[in-house]
This record gives C-alpha cells, structure tokens and sequence, in this order.
C-alpha cells in the first residue's frame, strides 16, 4: 500500500511539474502590437484599466457612427488585439462600438496570463464599459471567439447583458484536449477547466453560436454541443472555413447572421454613444 501511495505521489508530482509548463500551451501572447485601428482607417482611442487585483490591462475603445449597441469582444489564445482588425471593422460595419482588451501577459497589458486572471481581466473591461463609459447594460454584447468563448459566457453568467456571441469555442478545454489528445494529456491541464458549457447554463440572454465545419483545431460537434446546451433563446450558424479565417471566408453569411441576431435581440437605448 505505501508503494502504490508513493506512486501516485510521484505521478500526481508529475502532472503538477508538467502542468505548470502547459501554460505555454494554453496562451501565446505576443507583446508588439504590430497594427493599430488607424491602419484599418478606423478611428480609436487607448483604454487603461485595472483589474480587481491590482493588474492593469490595455485595450482599444472603438465606437461606431450611430452605434447600435457596444460589443465587449473576448480574443483567442493567440497574439494580441492588433491581430483582430478584420473583427473590428466587421463590427464598425454592422454600427457597432468594440471594446476590445488584452488579457494579462498580452500586448501592453501587464503580468501573466492564468484562468482566474482571464476572468478577472474580462469583468474589469466590462466594468469600465458600463461604469466609466456609462453603456447601459442590455445594449452590451459580449463576444468570444475561441479561448474568448468561456470567458465571454462566464461574464454573461455573472453580469447582465444584452446578447451573448459564442463563436468557435470548445465545450470546455478537458474535453477539447481529451477529444484530441486523449486522457493523459488532459490530466496534465487539470489547472485549466474554462468550462463553456457549464457558463452557458447560467446564461438567461439570446446567444448565438458559431462554429465552422472545417475547423481543424476544435471540431464541430464542440460548436453544436454549446448551442445544445443553451436554456433560453439561440441561434446558430454553420460557417466554413480553418479556425482562424472561418469568419473572413465566409463573410457573405456571417455579416448578415450577426445583424439579423442583433436585429432581433438586441435592446436599443438612446444611452448607446460613441
């Protein structure tokens, strides 16, 4: 009994040593912001905030002509947010303000990425949004692409908001590993749950899913998983197209998709201003 109690010490040792070297895995930020919104012919300008615990995060602020509504847009685990002007002037198209961050560790944003620290980042952006920039929460959309997409549905869970847009996400990060990966390396991120599904439950405003069929680095059947687990009203749309240019090369549909979901569930005050 006490070499099978050593065993597993050593093995959960292991997991723990390695797990701490998967966060290289889990986040690829990049600190050079090569891009800015001027460069898209966008107009902007740089947002400082502060997280609960003392960290301070940057973003741009770029407001819409007759805004119809403001988005806090969540990005994947890659890069930073001058790799997401294509999103940026979609949304200016659609006459809709963004706020998008960096979360810690990215771009000009100070410390280092962890789960909690993702989460913490996303309510301190939306908190600025709401308090500082005075939008009235139910024309807020919360947008998450990728790794964004349980941290958007975490914040929809936990604040109120106008819509919820959960796009090429995973059911929860265990899953996606464990679907691809099999179980071992899934144990090695115990550290990272970023449960989607399970923030989804708690999620009482109009979503709207989107996933692409061609998606090669999480499958489809995680996009449709999402949109079953929704209680109230959804919507969802099939896209094609890789993981990160699904929504560029399949913007005849994704552009009218957005519109017609903000169209139809989006309350609009006259509070809405650039």
């Amino acid at each position: 009994m006490r070499h099978g109690i050593t065993r597993i010490a050593v093995l959960l040792g292991i997991c723990t040593l390695f797990s701490g070297c998967m966060s290289s895995l889990v986040y690829h930020p990049r600190k050079e912001l090569a891009r800015s919104p001027a460069d898209a012919g966008l107009s902007y300008e740089w947002v400082n905030i502060e997280a609960s615990d003392g960290v301070k995060i940057t973003g741009w602020w770029v407001p819409a002509a007759d805004a119809r509504g403001s988005v806090l847009f969540c990005h994947g685990n890659g890069g930073n947010i001058a790799d997401r002007l294509d999103t940026l002037v979609i949304g200016n198209r659609l006459k809709l303000s963004m706020l998008i961050f960096d979360y810690r560790g990215y771009g000009r944003s100070e410390g280092s990425p962890s789960e909690q620290g993702t989460y913490a980042d996303a309510e301190a952006a939306y908190r600025y949004l709401t308090q500082e920039r005075g939008i009235a929460p139910e024309t807020v959309i919360l947008w998450g692409r990728s790794l964004g997409g349980p941290i958007a549905a975490r914040t929809a869970a936990e604040h109120p908001c106008g819509a919820l847009i959960i796009e090429s996400s995973f059911t929860s990060l265990g899953d996606l590993v464990r679907d691809r990966f099999g179980m071992i390396p899934s144990l090695l991120l115990w550290r990272y749950a970023y449960p989607t599904r399970s923030h989804l439950e708690h999620v009482g405003v109009p979503v709207l899913a989107i996933h692409s069929a061609d998606d090669e680095m999480i499958p489809l059947e995680h996009g449709k998983e999402l949109y079953r687990s929704i209680q109230g009203r959804k919507s969802f749309l099939e896209i094609s197209g890789s993981h990160n240019r699904g929504f560029i090369d399949s913007l005849a549909v994704y552009g009218p998709a957005i519109d017609g979901f903000v169209d139809e569930f989006l309350v609009r005050k006259e509070a809405v201003s650039p």
